[in-house]
């Protein structure tokens, strides 16, 4: 039955998006995944895809998969590079990972106009400024 079929919350996990050696000028910065739990997470894929309306037209990316055995705890690993004239897209990244004998998934969204450095934070691991969704 559905009811028993344990939810398992997604925690100390996190998205990342940051530009290439702090210059926001670049016009490609970098995707990270951060993996802020005290164990390693396994079998972890991640799609990303962009889309949205820009000037009164629908526009969408293609969806990239990407796939990483492992990623240690307390640990970053780069997802992709971004270009910034997609961010002026949502930018939708859906993650699913396995942890303690259990599969989880979660979206991580950055909304149109979300990423610039008004919301800037500092990244962990990284030492860099950037937007994160944790």
């Amino acid at each position: 039955m559905k009811k028993d079929i344990p939810i398992h919350k997604v925690e100390d996990l996190a998205i990342a998006i940051a530009p290439r050696d702090g210059y926001t000028d670049e016009e490609l910065w970098d995707v990270y995944l951060l993996n802020l739990k005290e164990d390693k997470i396994t079998s972890v894929l991640v799609n990303s895809r962009g889309y949205g309306d820009v000037n009164g037209e629908m526009r969408r990316t293609t969806v990239l998969r990407h796939f990483f055995e492992e990623i240690e705890a307390m640990a970053c690993i780069q997802i992709e590079p971004i270009q910034v004239k997609l961010f002026n897209l949502t930018n939708e990244y859906w993650v699913s990972f396995v942890y303690e004998g259990y599969m989880y998934d979660k979206k991580y969204i950055f909304v149109q106009g979300s990423i610039e450095e008004t919301n800037f934070t500092t990244i962990p691991f990284l030492n860099r400024k950037g937007v994160m969704i944790r």
